[in-house]
């Protein structure tokens, strides 16, 4: 049976960082249809920003040196959510880099991308899960992680900047 892996990049959300700056987030809803060697979960939802896609595409960069890795849409410091077709357009470029960044295999060795995909962490706490430390293996940090607390048998760690969107989900 061939594994099918679902992604999709939606729901933009506005926030105020401050009096002059705003950011949007996106919901990265992942939906794999088989038992997959791949990924932890048969579904998930987090939200990054278009900051942290370009962390990660620097991330796969550094460790895919053979291969051409697909663009992002193009940093626009105009950018503006009331403007629907360029917030379109971006979700879109997003869902197409993930669509192909999942569908290499070579690329789904980085622990980072699947804590990227998966988990609500931060990406400092994606870094130092990745490097081994941490109390928490990136398995469990993929399999626990719920509302920026990564739950272990005894011990909760929190990451107290991330936050988590209780989402339904289905395929």
């Amino acid at each position: 049976m061939q594994e099918f892996v679902s992604i999709s990049v939606r729901d933009p959300r506005l926030h105020k960082d401050d009096f002059w700056r705003t950011h949007v987030d996106y919901e990265i809803h992942l939906c794999v249809s088989t038992n997959s060697m791949c990924f932890r979960k048969k579904t998930s939802s987090v939200r990054r920003r278009y900051s942290e896609f370009v962390w990660l595409r620097h991330c796969l960069e550094q460790n895919a040196l053979i291969i051409v890795l697909p663009r992002l849409p193009p940093r626009n410091p105009f950018f503006s959510m009331r403007k629907t077709e360029q917030v379109f357009q971006r979700m879109k470029g997003l869902q197409d880099f993930l669509e192909n960044v999942v569908h290499t295999p070579l690329l789904l060795s980085d622990s980072r991308l699947h804590l990227f995909l998966q988990s609500d962490l931060s990406i400092t706490k994606i870094e130092r899960c990745a490097l081994g430390k941490t109390r928490y293996t990136v398995a469990e940090a993929i399999q626990r992680s719920v509302g920026g607390c990564i739950r272990l048998e005894d011990k909760v760690s929190c990451d107290s900047d991330c936050e988590r969107s209780d989402v339904s989900c289905s395929c």
